[in-house]
C-alpha cells in the first residue's frame, strides 16, 4: 500500500509511520521539513506548505491512500484532498471537540457538529471543534464516500508535547501526597497515540471508510482508577488526596490545564469529553494496551528530554501551587473534626 502522510513528524504521525512502515507498506511524507526533520531520513519526503498553498510537490503523484494528521483549516484540506482524489481513502484525523454539544454524555459519532459561528475566520485556537468540523466536510466533499473521519479525544503517551497526560506520571514519580482532582468516579478518557495510530493503519488496511470516536480505555474509567493505575505500574510511593469540583474552582485551579485530563463531568460546557462513545470504533478493531504501560513509557520519554524542556512544563500545578492548595485541604478537614 503506497501511503502519503501530510505531516508526519510532529506527535501522532511518527506513531503512525512507524507502524506503517512495520507492516512494510511505502510510506511518503509531506511536510514543511521544519518539525523534527531529522525522523525518518530513509522515506521519501515532499516539501510544501498547505498554509501558503504551496503542493506542486504532490501534483501528478498517485497514492493508494493519504493520511492527515495536520489538518485544521477547510480550504487546506479541501486543496490536498481535491489534488490527490486519485487515492482510494482519504483518512482525516479530527477531534471529538467537533461537537455541538460537549457538555452531554454519550456522543456518538452522527451527534451534531458545532457550526462556525465567524464563517470565514480561520483563528484554530479560537475555533478548533467548528474548524475541525468544517475539515471533515470538506475532506467528504472532495472525496465523496472515499473518506474515513476519526475524532480522537485526549492523545497522550510518548512525544507528547503538550504536557496534559505527562503531569500525572511525572508528578507521581515524585511520590507523597498527591492531589487529585474532582472525585475518584469522575470520568476521563485518553488514546496512547501508538493504540491510534494502529487503528488508523487498520481502517486504511481494511479500508473502513466511517466516522469514529477514537476514545479510550476500552471500559469506564474513573480518574481515581486511572491515577492508582500510574502508582501501581510506576512502583511509587504516593497517595493521593481529592480535591472536589467546587474546591478547585474556588481556588482557580483550572480543570484540563492544571488538573489534567480531567474534567468535571457536570460541567455544561465540556462535561460530556469524558463520556464518549467509541463503541463504534471498539466494533471494527481499535484496541488499547495497558494503562500502566502508556504511564511508564510516557515517563521515560519525559525522562530523556533536555533538562531546559522539563524544567519548564506546558500543563499541570505547579509545585508550590500544589503545596498550599494541599495545606487548604489539610486545615479545612482539621476545622470539619473539630467542630464534629
Amino acid at each position: 500500500m503506497r501511503v502519503l502522510i501530510l505531516g508526519g513528524t510532529g506527535f501522532l504521525g511518527p506513531h503512525f509511520v512507524r507502524a506503517a512502515v512495520a507492516a512494510g507498506h511505502e510510506v511518503t511524507l509531506f511536510n514543511r521539513g521544519k518539525t523534527n526533520p531529522h525522523l525518518f531520513p530513509e522515506l521519501p519526503k515532499l516539501r510544501g506548505d498547505r498554509r501558503e498553498g504551496d503542493l506542486a510537490a504532490l501534483e501528478g503523484k498517485h497514492f493508494d491512500v493519504v493520511v492527515d494528521t495536520s489538518g485544521y483549516v477547510p480550504e487546506h484540506v479541501s486543496a490536498t484532498a481535491s489534488l490527490l482524489s486519485s487515492a482510494r481513502q482519504y483518512l482525516f484525523v479530527s477531534s471529538v471537540s467537533a461537537y455541538a454539544n460537549q457538555g452531554q454524555a454519550g456522543l456518538t459519532a452522527d451527534a451534531p457538529l458545532a457550526e462556525h459561528p465567524e464563517p470565514g475566520n480561520d483563528d484554530v485556537r479560537q475555533f478548533y471543534g467548528p474548524l475541525k468540523a468544517l475539515c471533515e466536510q470538506a475532506a467528504e466533499a472532495a472525496m465523496p464516500g472515499k473518506t474515513t473521519v476519526i475524532r480522537p479525544g485526549l492523545i497522550v503517551g510518548p512525544g507528547d508535547p503538550t504536557d496534559r497526560f505527562t503531569y500525572w506520571p511525572v508528578r507521581l514519580a515524585r511520590g507523597g501526597e498527591v492531589l487529585a482532582p474532582g472525585q475518584p468516579e469522575d470520568p476521563v478518557q485518553l488514546i496512547d497515540a501508538r493504540d491510534l495510530a494502529a487503528f488508523m493503519l487498520l481502517c486504511l488496511e481494511r479500508g473502513q471508510t466511517r466516522t469514529y470516536n477514537a476514545v479510550g480505555p476500552a471500559e469506564r474509567l474513573g480518574v481515581g482508577a486511572m491515577l492508582e493505575a500510574g502508582v501501581a505500574a510506576l512502583g511509587v510511593d504516593a497517595s493521593l488526596r481529592f480535591a472536589s469540583a467546587e474546591f478547585l474552582a474556588e481556588h482557580e485551579v483550572q480543570p484540563w490545564m492544571e488538573m489534567t485530563v480531567w474534567v468535571p463531568p457536570s460541567d455544561p460546557e465540556v462535561g460530556g469529553l469524558g463520556q464518549v462513545d467509541a463503541s463504534g470504533a471498539k466494533a471494527d478493531g481499535l484496541r488499547f494496551r495497558p494503562l500502566g504501560e502508556t504511564f511508564v513509557d510516557t515517563l521515560a520519554y519525559w525522562n530523556e528530554l533536555p533538562e531546559a524542556r522539563r524544567a519548564e512544563p506546558r500543563a499541570g500545578l505547579a509545585a508550590a501551587r500544589e503545596t498550599e492548595l494541599l495545606a487548604l485541604l489539610a486545615g479545612k478537614d482539621a476545622s470539619a473534626d473539630a467542630a464534629a
